[in-house]
């Protein structure tokens, strides 16, 4: 089978095609011919770092093999999965512990399946857990014309928040508009900063969704109100920031919000990617899809998710 190999650290250019064995599935395993594989904005910090021989976090496809004690999939069964520890989905096939793995509904294509999952269930916990969004919330979410941000900004909605959405080009605000977000602001750096406290009459939001990095993350803090929720995701995209306990302003709740505390057993996972197929399958929670490349092409969908002129979801397509 072929493979994307991460040949040494650095930029996309280190993303290379080549034939490895075929794996096969062990014990509580299940072997997945991949039909799509996911780009992430991880997968570019496992690159640069090289964290992992070959990247890929997520994908959907269909079982061909399962191991020993496997008895919830069969061959042929459409499948979807997570593989935050072991990656590997960008390839041909992929083996999988069965606990990693859920049933596609019928209704839901394989693109959908595997553009949903990861940034899917990230958003889903930000808004639920991270900060529960009340009606009459309003919210600020950082690149609300990515991934995350679409999938978060259609949530948020769903339970009754406003969201400003920030966006980094002018061409992403009919995007983010379209999601559903009430207010949509260009802005780069702490640019948000003044028009986000003009929107709350001075008050400021309830929560900051900030996936966008260092370079936000004060900027972030100064727009929240009293007690407000500041909900940061993103070391893999900025510098990490830093800050003393007692430069935290006004009372803010800070935390990080990390997909394996939302999905530590079998049981939630199974539960949160149902629910999120369901409202993909209601109409309720649209996924865009950014980008289509062939599997050979992911040094080319690294850099044009790198690039910030992407919208939506980048796909790999073996």
């Amino acid at each position: 089978m072929k493979a994307i190999v991460i040949t040494e650290a650095g930029g996309p250019e280190v993303l290379r095609l080549q034939e490895r064995q075929a794996p096969r599935p062990g014990p509580g395993e299940v072997l997945v011919d991949v039909r799509v594989a996911g780009v992430n904005f991880f997968d570019v910090g496992i690159r640069r770092g090289r964290l992992a021989e070959v990247p890929g976090m997520e994908g959907a496809g269909v079982v061909a093999a399962v191991g020993e004690g496997v008895g919830e999939f069969a061959p042929g069964d459409r499948v979807a999965w997570l593989a935050i520890e072991t990656h590997a989905g960008y390839a041909e096939q992929i083996v999988l512990p069965a606990a990693q793995v859920v049933a596609v509904p019928d209704a839901i294509d394989d693109e959908t399946a595997a553009a949903v999952l990861l940034q899917g269930l990230t958003a889903h916990h930000h808004c639920t857990v991270c900060h529960p969004v009340q009606p009459g919330d309003i919210t600020l979410v950082h690149a609300a014309a990515g991934g995350v941000g679409l999938l978060l900004t259609q949530l948020v909605k769903a339970r009754g928040g406003t969201v400003i959405g920030l966006v980094s080009r002018p061409e992403k605000v009919a995007v983010a508009t379209a999601a559903g977000a009430d207010h949509v602001l260009i802005s780069t750096g702490e640019a948000f900063v003044e028009p986000v406290l003009d929107l709350t009459g001075g008050a400021g939001v309830h929560a900051v969704f900030d996936g966008a990095g260092g370079p936000t993350f004060a900027g972030s803090l100064k727009v929240l109100r009293t007690h407000g929720t500041m909900v940061f995701y993103g070391p893999l995209i900025g510098d990490v920031p830093t800050i003393a306990m007692n430069e935290i302003p006004r009372s803010t709740r800070l935390t990080y919000g990390t997909l394996p505390d939302h999905i530590g057993t079998r049981e939630e996972l199974v539960g949160h990617a149902a629910e999120l197929f369901g409202l993909v399958e209601k109409g309720e929670l649209t996924v865009r899809i950014g980008g289509r490349y062939p599997l050979a092409e992911a040094a080319k969908a690294h850099a044009d998710l790198e690039s910030r002129a992407t919208t939506g979801k980048l796909l790999l397509i073996p």
